[in-house]
């Protein structure tokens, strides 16, 4: 199956195999949206390029937590973690760690959210993002609050684009929602 934003090819596969003419409209109307979400990815890559993890809570230590493991453990884990460079992370990781968005700090965030948000766009994280992003309390308020503006508008950008995409229509109220009350266009650089 092809991915959220199939490519010509992919669409000719489809053809040739013989899907269903509406699933093949469905992935045609899907795959305008392709170079729009090219261009958020760079947007993405820009914002946070710099970002390194610092004291933050890392990918695997995150996912420690989550396991109850205990402090021994998530140290041995947070030895292995990247810290330098998020693009290093890969696919499978971010997988393996899908509920580590519930357990990171603010550094461990702003860090790690690129990644979480590159790889949910190009479809190679299969977790799920919209959650982490529209269902906000105290505590996952607290999770953002090293971003800068900047990273914060391409957070909303990434909103946005999800909000005028079909497939993403379960999500659509909260997006809103969310987009009104917490992700508001941010003039700070």
């Amino acid at each position: 199956m092809p991915g959220k934003y199939p490519s010509e090819a992919e669409i000719a596969k489809m053809k040739a195999r013989g899907f269903d003419p509406n699933t093949i409209a469905q992935a045609q109307k899907q795959s305008e949206r392709w170079p729009q979400a090219q261009e958020l990815c760079a947007l993405i890559q820009k914002a946070f390029l710099d970002v390194r993890l610092g004291q933050g809570v890392g990918l695997m230590e995150a996912q420690g937590r989550d396991d109850y493991a205990d402090a021994t453990t998530c140290a041995s884990y947070r030895a292995k973690d990247e810290k330098e460079d998020w693009r290093r992370i890969s696919a499978e990781a971010l997988n393996r760690c899908g509920s580590s968005l519930s357990f990171f700090d603010a550094e461990g965030m702003r860090f790690h959210l690129p990644a979480y948000l590159l790889g949910y766009l190009q479809d190679t994280f299969n977790g799920e993002m919209m959650f982490a992003l529209t269902h906000l309390s105290e505590y996952s308020e607290k999770q953002f609050t090293l971003l800068s503006g900047v990273q914060r508008n391409a957070v909303r950008a990434f909103l946005e684009f999800h909000l005028n995409d079909p497939g993403s229509s379960i999500h659509h109220a909260y997006i809103a929602r969310a987009l009104s009350e917490y992700w508001v266009v941010s003039k700070q650089a």
